[in-house]
């Protein structure tokens, strides 16, 4: 499977309902996410939190987060990243949410027929959907597809 990739924040404290990560799919090539997680490591505090991932008819303003290859032979992504937004933009189609405690962390590993497709030129964002009971310090990353 080529032209798979990773994104993911660097650690940032949370205290909000915020988009922790998302991906904007470049005009020319629509996604596949194959994996998505989010979890924290400053909190002893067991609590839940509420967790979506969804569509995006506007992008959250985000820093920029670095798109890697997998394989050393597969081409820079087209699709660029972003995380720790500072501006919501517009949520789209909720298409998985789910809760979790903050202590375990959260995996979403779909069976290849489950996997979100991102058309070209659209949105995907992992967010809180509500503000963390306790505020910590959280990493969020997707591996993708890109599909030309």
């Amino acid at each position: 499977m080529a032209r798979v990739y990773v994104t993911q924040t660097a650690r940032f404290a949370v205290s909000s309902s915020i988009t922790l990560l998302q991906i904007v799919a470049s005009a020319s090539a629509g996604l596949e996410i194959v994996r998505a997680w989010a979890s924290q490591d400053s909190s002893t505090s067991s609590v839940q939190n509420h967790i979506a991932i969804l569509r995006k008819t506007g992008s959250a303003t985000v820093t920029a987060c670095v798109v890697t290859p997998l394989s050393p032979a597969d081409a820079a992504a087209l699709a660029t990243s972003g995380g720790s937004a500072t501006g919501e933009g517009t949520d789209g189609l909720t298409l998985i949410q789910d809760s979790f405690n903050i202590l375990n962390g959260w995996l979403y590993l779909p069976v290849p027929e489950e996997r979100i497709y991102v058309p070209p030129g659209s949105t995907i964002a992992l967010k809180f959907m509500a503000a963390p009971p306790t505020s910590a310090s959280f990493v969020a990353g997707f591996v993708f597809r890109e599909i030309p």
